[in-house]
């Protein structure tokens, strides 16, 4: 550890000389107030410390000391049910212990040292036995929902288990098992420490093959996200980006939710912060917060920590994967963490990119997305973990040239384009069918076909090919007025009606509406288009447009979606009542000529 003096305070960038023993991306402690910072640039005996705390009131001379440890993060039991900061100090604890703001210097760690676990070893860990890094050494039941997996952690060296873990109530520092690795003996504690720049190990990736459920019909019919996948949800101010992150994270299938508040305002964190708790689980039956870790990194906290937490949320949400679950992390938004990132690439002096941010930006954002994924888990187990990352992006006046949008499109398969529009006709989720895609639809078409229906690719088709076509006759309604289509036409036009306010549009209020399952989300989507293909065939029989447009059976339809899950079978009785209402309006047609 090396030590230095402040010669320039620039905001939250901090200029130390004396430091020629730094090394980059170091953890520093600046002044006598112990602030945390980190080296992220050194010039000669100078080192260049962006600080994740309030710098007002510092001034040249004052020390700064060198740790010799890069920036990381405790990992272990106690992670859920967390509220965390952008560096991982506890929130709760934080309130406890000084109030409402975060006091300067202030140093809790992200694990409760004093919290007894109850640990239930792995029936198969013996003494004397190999055993390999990522191999699970027992388990802690830390909430009602989740088990956790505690593993020989990747700091330490594969080896001969000499002492085994036994049954017992522990706390994290507490040594549960030790293993011989040469001639050194490693003890292995509840938990590690873990750089959050550097990704976890991993055997290999594989391709993702199962769909992200949602519950959100927009997203799982037409544009799925894969359990490992990436997706963003760029959007205006107001279009609903924090609406879908957090439809998201209540009703997502991921074992785990990761949601990282990064640089929003502190209204909507607040929201979050008082929802969740109260939140059930529709899966379980359990309160949502007992599978979820929550960051709290708000516009009016220290921008330099905005740029920590999304690494902070990913590492979290890495130890999860390496235990074997499905983990999703929600970032909302990037463009605060990129903000983040120009700020100090301005206080650097570094030569500006596109609209002032740094040239850096673009590979800053891959090597983000880039961890997510379907991997094989180190350990002996080959247990496999997804990682899939969600990630809000708030460009100026919803421009989709913005260069954080454009950065962030060349590295996710997922393209949730808002609206306002949508937003402001009160259509929500406000997701534009006609601009957002989804290259998964390979990856998923069996998994469709096989678990839900063989013909579930093509009712997606035929309903997207619909809506495309409503579009290009809306601009003819425009000019020359609705008459002037064709009944065939008009019977698009109520068929697309239907799917965008009976389908598309969901209530996050209606307990039946909010969260939609895939063999539902199926159903309701072969009732329109069968009414749609029974409309077109009794045209050819020459009934009247008037009687196709006034069906009762229109009626159904418009309330299918508030039919509950348990309730499937009502879905059948719609089907027989549009061909038996169609078959009755050809027959009558047909008495009429005779």
């Amino acid at each position: 550890m090396g030590a230095g003096k402040i010669v320039k305070v620039s905001g939250p960038l901090i200029v130390a000389e004396g430091m020629g023993e730094a090394k980059m991306f170091e953890v520093a402690r600046v002044s006598d107030k112990e602030l945390i910072g980190e080296i992220i640039e050194l010039h000669g005996d100078e080192a260049y410390i962006q600080v994740y705390e309030d710098t007002a009131g510092l001034g040249p001379g004052e020390k700064v000391e060198t740790t010799g440890q890069s920036l990381s993060i405790e990992l272990g039991p106690g992670l859920l049910k967390s509220i965390y900061d952008g560096i991982q100090r506890p929130l709760n604890q934080i309130y406890d212990k000084v109030g409402h703001y975060i006091t300067r210097g202030i140093n809790i760690p992200g694990l409760d040292r004093e919290r007894k676990y109850d640990f239930v070893p792995h029936p198969d860990r013996k003494e004397g036995e190999e055993i390999q890094v990522g191999d699970i050494l027992g388990e802690v039941q830390e909430t009602e929902l989740l088990v956790h997996k505690i593993m020989v952690p990747p700091t330490l060296q594969s080896g001969v288990l000499v002492k085994a873990p036994r049954a017992g109530s522990y706390t994290v520092e507490d040594v549960i098992a030790e293993i011989r690795s040469g001639k050194e003996i490693q003890p292995v504690k509840m938990y590690h420490r873990w750089p959050v720049r550097t990704p976890r190990p991993i055997v290999k990736k594989l391709i993702p093959t199962r769909p992200l459920v949602t519950g959100q019909r927009v997203i799982d019919m037409f544009f799925p996200i894969t359990q490992g996948g990436t997706a963003t949800v760029p959007g205006p101010f107001g279009a609903g980006k924090t609406v879908v992150q957090h439809q998201l994270a209540k009703w997502s299938d991921a074992n785990i939710i990761l949601y990282v508040g990064c640089g929003e305002r502190g209204n909507e964190m607040t929201d979050v912060l008082q929802e969740f708790p109260e939140l059930i689980d529709p899966a379980t039956g359990r309160p949502l917060m007992e599978r979820t870790v929550l960051i709290a990194n708000t516009s009016n906290m220290p921008v330099a920590a905005r740029e920590a937490s999304v690494y902070t949320g990913i590492t979290i949400a890495e130890y999860f994967r390496d235990m074997g679950y499905a983990v999703a992390v929600l970032a909302d938004s990037t463009s605060r963490w990129a903000e983040a990132m120009r700020e100090m690439s301005g206080r650097l002096e570094e030569m500006p990119g596109e609209e002032g941010y740094p040239a850096y930006l673009p590979s800053r954002i891959a090597e983000f997305y880039e961890r997510a994924g379907r991997a094989v888990c180190l350990g002996s187990e080959g247990r496999e973990g997804t990682l899939s990352v969600i990630g809000a992006v708030s460009p100026p006046g919803g421009d989709l040239s913005d260069p954080v949008v454009q950065a962030t499109l060349k590295v996710v398969k997922v393209f949730w384009a808002l609206e306002d529009q949508l937003a402001f006709e009160r259509h929500f989720p406000a997701i534009g069918w006609l601009t957002s895609y989804s290259l998964y639809h390979d990856n998923l078409d069996d998994y469709f076909r096989n678990e839900i229906a063989e013909d579930w690719n093509r009712y997606r088709t035929l309903t997207m090919g619909l809506l495309q076509k409503e579009a290009e006759l809306k601009e003819l309604v425009r000019l020359v007025g609705v008459d002037s289509l064709s009944s065939q036409d008009r019977i698009v036009m109520e068929t697309t009606k239907h799917v965008r306010e009976d389908f598309l549009h969901q209530s996050a209020f209606d307990p039946d509406d909010a969260y939609t399952r895939l063999p539902k989300q199926y159903r309701m989507l072969q009732c329109i288009i069968e009414l749609h293909q029974e409309c077109l065939r009794a045209l050819e029989k020459n009934v009247p447009l008037r009687k196709l447009l006034e069906l009762p059976v229109r009626g159904s339809i418009s309330r299918m979606r508030l039919i509950g899950e348990d309730r499937l079978q009502e879905f059948d009785n719609i089907r027989e009542e549009i061909k038996k209402q169609v078959a009755a309006g050809a027959e009558e047609n047909r008495a009429v000529e005779v």
